[in-house]
């Protein structure tokens, strides 16, 4: 397995603690990650979380830009001062901590979801009601492609 897939709700503990699902835990140990790299979702209340990958990933898209314009400073700011490195504990638990709260108002539960390459840390309800507005989304292209032109 070498993709997130699906999602999990799961509990956080009393001391702010929740398990990563097992099959994120063997995506990450078969790619080798030993930290993982958190950021805040750009456009929605979600937290990005994949290995040094996902941060290389936007370190590249900056390298293309001039190091003195607006958006690379712009894109610096969302990457490093919108991110942080999650500890994780030996059991595969992490801390659902302020960063993580005050972006996507997690309070005792946390949906975890698989977005290929990386994942998402979002609250349950939250997620339903973003999920059900891109099934949506997607149901009126297939009924009519030129929907897809209008949005873009």
């Amino acid at each position: 397995m070498d993709r997130f897939l699906s999602n999990s709700i799961l509990g956080i503990d009393s001391k702010g603690r929740v398990s990563i699902p097992s099959t994120f835990r063997q995506v990450l140990a078969a790619k080798g990650f030993r930290e993982f790299y958190a950021m805040q979702s750009l456009g929605e209340p979600a937290i990005d979380v994949g290995g040094a990958d996902l941060l290389e990933r936007y370190e590249t898209r900056m390298a293309a830009e001039d190091p003195f314009g607006e958006t690379y400073s712009d894109m610096s700011l969302f990457a490093y001062g919108d991110g942080a490195f999650l500890k994780v504990d030996p059991e595969g638990r992490i801390t659902v901590n302020d960063f993580i709260r005050a972006h996507t108002g997690i309070t005792d539960r946390v949906a975890f979801v698989g977005r290929n390459l990386f994942f998402q840390l979002w609250e349950p309800s939250r997620f339903e009601e973003h999920r059900a507005k891109a099934r949506a989304r997607l149901v009126a292209m297939r009924k009519d492609p030129s929907v897809r032109a209008a949005s873009e």
